[in-house]
C-alpha cells in the first residue's frame, strides 16, 4: 500500500472556518453512501488514516478533520481546549457536509469526543445521529489510563516548560516505546507526526491539550456511560501491546461493556492504523458487515 504523503494530504483538503477558528478537513467517497466520521488521536492529526483512506473511501463517504490545537488546524494559545469544544467542532463540519447520520471510528484522544458525541446522543441533545461507533487504542476508563512520564509531566506546573523541550529524537524515541514491538514507526511515520506536531508552532499548545487526562476524570461517569447504556452498535478493536491502553484497558472493557464486541491484535501497539492498516480495515469491515 502506497503511502500518501503529507503534502499530497494537505493539497487535497479544505479549510473550513469553524467558530471563528480555521480547521483543516477531508472527505472522500460517495455522498450517498453511508458517511463515516474519522476522529484522530493525540498529539498527531488526521493523517493517521492515510493507509486506511483509499478502501474506506470504496465504501463510505468518509469525513476527517485535524481537531483545534492538532496538525493544520489553528493552534491558538488562548483557548482551554474542551473535549465538548472538538465534538462542537465535528458536529458543525459534519452539517457542513450536509450529513445527518453518521458512523464513528475513533483512536486515542479521539475516543473520547466520540464518547462526549454518544453522550450527547443519549441525552437527546444533538440534531445529528450516530448509527455506529469502533474505537481504537484509547483512554475510555481513566482508572486503567497509564500515562507515559512525558503526558505526566506535560500535565503538571511544568508543562510550557517541557512543551519547549521536546525534540524531534525524543519525540521519537517516546512513539516507539507505545508501538508494537514488531511494527515499530517508520522514518516516513516519525517525520510525518513531527512535522504535523510543529505546524502553526503546535508544541506550544501541547501541555493545554492533555488537560484531556483531567477531563476523562472530570466526566469519567458521563463519557464511560455513554458506552454502557447506548442501544447503537459498539466495537473495540485494540492493540494488545500498547502500554498505554492495552491488555489492561481490554480487559477492564470487558468486565464493563454487556456483550462487549471486542478484536484483540496480539503484536499491534497503541497506534493499531499506523501499525498494520489492513488489519484494523478488515476488522472494521467485518465489525459493519455483521451489523447491517
Amino acid at each position: 500500500m502506497v503511502m500518501i504523503q503529507l503534502c499530497e494530504w494537505q493539497q487535497q483538503g479544505q479549510f473550513l472556518s469553524i467558530n471563528d477558528q480555521q480547521i483543516f478537513t477531508r472527505q472522500a467517497g460517495d455522498r450517498k453512501a453511508p458517511a463515516l466520521l474519522l476522529i484522530h488521536g493525540y498529539p498527531s492529526a488526521s493523517w493517521d488514516w492515510e493507509g486506511m483512506w483509499h478502501e474506506l473511501t470504496q465504501h463510505y463517504f468518509v469525513v476527517t478533520l485535524d481537531m483545534l490545537g492538532f496538525g493544520f488546524s489553528d493552534k491558538p494559545k488562548n483557548v482551554d481546549y474542551l473535549i465538548s469544544q472538538q465534538a462542537d467542532i465535528y458536529e458543525a463540519v459534519l452539517q457542513q457536509f450536509g450529513v445527518s447520520h453518521y458512523h464513528i471510528l475513533a483512536h486515542d484522544y479521539g475516543d473520547t469526543v466520540a464518547q462526549e458525541l454518544l453522550a450527547r446522543q443519549l441525552d437527546g441533545n444533538s440534531t445529528l445521529s450516530i448509527n455506529s461507533v469502533c474505537f481504537l487504542n484509547g483512554g475510555l476508563f481513566p482508572e486503567t489510563h497509564k500515562p507515559l512520564l512525558i503526558q505526566t509531566l506535560l500535565l503538571s506546573p511544568l508543562g510550557p516548560l517541557v512543551s519547549k523541550l521536546i525534540n524531534k529524537q525524543k519525540f521519537a524515541v517516546n512513539l516507539q516505546r507505545i508501538f508494537g514491538p514488531s511494527t515499530p514507526p517508520t522514518p516516513q511515520v516519525i517525520d510525518a507526526l513531527w512535522q504535523l506536531l510543529n505546524h502553526n508552532n503546535g508544541l506550544a499548545v501541547m501541555h493545554k491539550l492533555i488537560n484531556y487526562i483531567t477531563q476523562r476524570k472530570q466526566h469519567r461517569e458521563r463519557w464511560v456511560g455513554a458506552i454502557i447504556n447506548s442501544t447503537i452498535p459498539i466495537k473495540l478493536i485494540a492493540g494488545v501491546k500498547d502500554p498505554i491502553s492495552g491488555q489492561h484497558m481490554i480487559d477492564h472493557y470487558r468486565k464493563l461493556i454487556p456483550h462487549a464486541d471486542v478484536t484483540e491484535l496480539p503484536t499491534l501497539g497503541h497506534y493499531p492504523q499506523v501499525e498494520d492498516a489492513n488489519a484494523i480495515i478488515a476488522a472494521y469491515l467485518q465489525f459493519r458487515l455483521n451489523r447491517t
